[in-house]
């Protein structure tokens, strides 16, 4: 793609861009069988060492993009609150240390609760929305790994998602059909309120996946068009000069 996601100003546009919005790609992986699904999570047990068999849910998505796995990756890494590839006024991103060793994500980017509430709303707690803490981080690929795979782990705590949350991209395998540069995928694995994966999962898991699904599949499309844009201007010795705003 030749053209960059702009900038993004106000909850209504973050809303349109990444809930309202269909992506012109699909990106969510579906699984035919359980045993598709054993099989891939017994992929992830092995490269990541994350054994993910207990958790209620598992999304997992993939995007290929026509940039090499290091210009992607790289990008990964500056993920934060700055990013037209994510809806930051609806969930703000927050470097804790400067890095992406802590990072919290805040609702409406609300650092405490509203009209005197204290820790908790309706029994739930929201502010932060989730902790992020790396937990593995493979820069480099392992000489013993033929995909050049690289990616960032992170534990997820507070708020409700109790679980994982993974960037990770690898070399395109032609016998799957991949064909761009570079396969990225994400994925999140946890239980709703903690270890009890069993209270009140049964109304707001698939709410939660529909929209988690939908906004996924719009930050990695638009991931991807970023990625691409500033590639092919790499090409041309055109200086990207980070991404632009509106």
């Amino acid at each position: 793609m030749k053209s960059t996601p702009t900038g993004l100003i106000g909850i209504v546009k973050d809303t349109n861009n990444f809930l309202l919005h269909r992506p012109a790609i699909p990106t969510l992986i579906k699984f035919n069988t359980p045993t598709e699904q054993d099989n891939f999570r017994q992929a992830l047990l092995q490269r990541l060492q994350l054994d993910v068999s207990l958790y209620s849910v598992l999304n997992i998505h993939q995007i290929g993009i026509q940039a090499p796995i290091r210009h992607v990756f790289d990008e990964i890494l500056r993920w934060d609150g700055d990013s037209t590839c994510w809806p930051n006024r609806i969930a703000e991103v927050q470097r804790q240390d400067g890095g992406i060793k802590h990072i919290s994500i805040y609702p409406l980017g609300m650092r405490k609760y509203p009209f005197g509430f204290k820790r908790r709303f309706l029994g739930l707690r929201y502010i932060p929305l989730f902790n992020l803490t790396l937990t593995r981080l493979q820069q480099q690929a392992e000489t013993t790994e033929a995909d050049n795979a690289r990616f960032v782990l992170f534990r997820c705590t507070g708020g409700y998602p109790i679980g994982h949350y993974c960037m990770f991209t690898r070399s395109p395998i032609p016998a799957l059909g991949e064909t761009e540069m570079t396969q990225l995928f994400l994925f999140v694995g946890f239980n709703f309120y903690g270890k009890e994966p069993g209270r009140g999962s049964r109304l707001i898991s698939p709410v939660w996946e529909a929209v988690h699904n939908r906004v996924t599949a719009n930050i990695m499309n638009r991931f991807k068009q970023l990625c691409e844009w500033q590639f092919h201007r790499m090409e041309d010795g055109i200086s990207t000069g980070g991404e632009p705003e509106e």
